[in-house]
């Protein structure tokens, strides 16, 4: 049911409209390798991962070995993962596999490969050291977004950066350094999140104008997370509606106009 909702973005590719969002405050490689195979059998294809989650690592060798076994194909699966802050000053680097030999690189079944002689093993704490498909073991994502509008120093790598971490924007260098990648084929597309509080009106009539899909990030607001906050949960607009139709906050806030949503398994 869940492969019925779909889309397709203006570059050609389809994207699954329900994502299964990576995230996890403890960092739990167990858990998250544990969570995709059940996630698979729910019936979601589309992950979502980010360099700073420090999911990658679990999520490429769960997502490598279900591929390896004939479970399903890469291109079954649709993996979106994220340009960091501090990565503002060379996207080609940080989503580029900086090819090496001991790493495993897949674009198909890879039957052939004897995959207990091959693997990698990257650890969870080198992360940080590695780009995007090399950490995944993937030779391309499907999607490559923008994490957060706001450009770090390049030694950053923490959740919530302190003042002076901070660097100017510039993006028209993070604009074409993105559409390189794109066009080198490291990623398949590129995008633009909002959530139910941030509506970006105009910016989505432009989008719609143009056929770009818009991918919802946070869109519960990651209440309990650190960083996030109650402000949509908690918003009176969204609580009376919700009272009004019956249905939970988080259930407005899927229903608000978001094109593509990724989901927290405590968000169920």
């Amino acid at each position: 049911e869940m492969m019925a909702h779909q889309a397709k973005l203006n570059c050609g590719i389809t994207i699954p409209n329900l994502g299964f969002g990576t995230y996890s405050f403890k960092n739990d490689r167990d858990t998250t390798e544990l969570a995709i195979p059940m996630a698979l059998k729910m019936g979601y294809r589309h992950f979502d991962t980010a360099k700073i989650y420090g999911s990658e690592p679990a999520v490429g060798t769960t997502l490598r070995e279900v591929i390896l076994y004939g479970r399903v194909e890469r291109s079954d699966i649709f993996v979106t993962s994220k340009l960091w802050g501090s990565d503002h000053h060379d996207p080609i680097s940080a989503v580029s596999t900086q090819a090496n030999s001991k790493v495993i690189i897949f674009a198909g079944s890879c039957n052939a490969i004897p995959w207990e002689q091959n693997i990698y093993p990257v650890l969870l704490h080198e992360a940080s050291t590695f780009s995007c498909c090399r950490t995944l073991e993937m030779e391309y994502v499907d999607v490559y977004l923008v994490h957060w509008p706001v450009k770090l120093k390049p030694w950053v790598a923490c959740v919530v950066p302190k003042e002076d971490e901070f660097e100017p924007l510039d993006l028209e260098t993070t604009g074409s350094g993105m559409e390189k990648c794109l066009e080198m084929g490291l990623c398949r597309g590129i995008g633009v999140e909002l959530h139910p509080v941030w509506r970006q009106t105009k910016l989505r009539q432009f989008c719609g104008e143009l056929g770009i899909h818009v991918s919802a990030y946070s869109s519960h607001g990651a209440p309990g997370d650190c960083w996030g906050s109650n402000a949509v949960v908690e918003n009176p607009t969204i609580q009376s509606i919700a009272l009004k139709h019956g249905a939970t906050p988080a259930q407005v806030s899927h229903s608000s106009p978001i094109t593509i949503l990724i989901l927290q398994s405590r968000e169920f």
